[in-house]
């Protein structure tokens, strides 16, 4: 008996090695551009209220869903981080939507603890085994949705944001990089995250908006940059500099992995801008865990998304303050990256 016990054992242990691979999977972030549902909560944007003028119907809500779950079906991403979310309701519907195209995620979440207009929310092929909101200090500021997702046993921890937009000055976008530098703080220094979402800053904020009275009131300190550490002495945070610190003091955005006329997902009065960004931590470049999979950032830019050199966003008349016409997408391009269970391995710059 325990003999045919051990061989058993034995064999169990070889089939498991021999079947047990390392898994490449993707992570995505796309801005939907106000996905709201049929139900009328109070706190919908006016063009959005159902059945009024602007013509926010279900005909035009399932146009809707159909276009953003065409992209994301094009993306094809592991876990996708959402931002202008309206509800739950909102989000089991894309979810129906993108099963009917064949691509099922068995796992959603949303930071719905605040009844703000939009939110953050997620997609996930993994299992999600803890949501947790992060505040943001101001009343009308949008929650941070972090979570742990289990990746074959292997941890890996999102933080899903959704800054202020440049409506408003730097000093209310840097509210959103206090609150979670504050919760980063708390994570072992070889933690695996990621900083994902539409931060309505570029990648290279510090010196992009410096020049600016409307948006630099903070005397030329900014959110992602200086709260978020992605610079160090002037200079944005590289590879090199991240993987060599002796904690986890600085950050570094995926941004850096590309060639910079390509550094952009948003297409604003003729400027291009790099609101959505991947930002990751040192422990993604070690032997344990999860590892970013080198090179592997960019923007997910099909000829479809792109209408008279503009990116193709969701129609309205009037100058985009009249009623929904049922053409677009979004104003966002989506960005992604790849990461694996194997050990991280440089390849390279491109």
């Amino acid at each position: 008996m325990g003999i045919a016990i051990t061989v058993i054992s034995i064999s169990t242990v070889l089939l498991l090695c021999f079947t047990s691979k390392a898994k490449t999977f993707k992570i995505a972030s796309y801005n939907v551009e106000n996905l709201f549902d049929l139900t009328r909560d109070g706190a919908e944007y006016t063009a959005y209220i159902p059945n009024t003028g602007y013509g926010w119907s279900k005909d035009i809500f399932d146009t809707k869903i159909t276009n953003i779950s065409k992209v994301i079906k094009g993306l094809n991403a592991d876990i996708i981080a959402l931002q202008e979310v309206e509800s739950e309701r909102a989000l089991l519907a894309l979810r129906k939507k993108l099963k009917e195209f064949g691509l099922y995620y068995p796992w959603l979440d949303l930071a719905d603890a605040k009844a703000t207009a939009v939110k953050c929310a997620v997609l996930s092929k993994f299992p999600i085994i803890k949501k947790e909101e992060i505040q943001v200090d101001s009343e009308f500021a949008r929650n941070i949705l972090k979570i742990k997702v289990d990746i074959d046993g292997r941890c890996l921890i999102i933080f899903i944001n959704h800054w202020k937009s440049k409506r408003g000055p730097e000093s209310l976008r840097i509210l959103y990089a206090e609150a979670l530098v504050k919760e980063v703080e708390k994570l072992n220094e070889n933690a695996d995250f990621v900083l994902i979402g539409d931060f309505n800053s570029n990648y290279n904020e510090y010196r992009t908006f410096r020049n600016s009275r409307r948006l630099n009131d903070t005397f030329g300190v900014t959110g992602i940059n200086h709260v978020l550490r992605t610079v160090i002495d002037s200079k944005l945070v590289t590879e090199r500099i991240l993987t060599r610190q002796p904690d986890n003091t600085y950050l570094y955005n995926l941004w850096l992995e590309i060639r910079k006329k390509s550094r952009w997902s948003t297409i604003f009065w003729k400027y291009k801008n790099s609101p959505d960004n991947i930002i990751v931590s040192k422990g993604l470049y070690d032997e344990k865990g999860i590892s970013y999979l080198d090179n592997s950032f960019n923007k997910f830019a099909p000829a479809y998304l792109f209408k008279e050199k503009r990116v193709y966003r969701w129609q309205r008349g009037k100058k985009g303050k009249g009623r929904h016409l049922g053409r677009g997408y979004s104003d966002h391009l989506p960005v992604f990256a790849y990461f694996s269970t194997k050990p991280f391995k440089e390849l390279g710059k491109k």
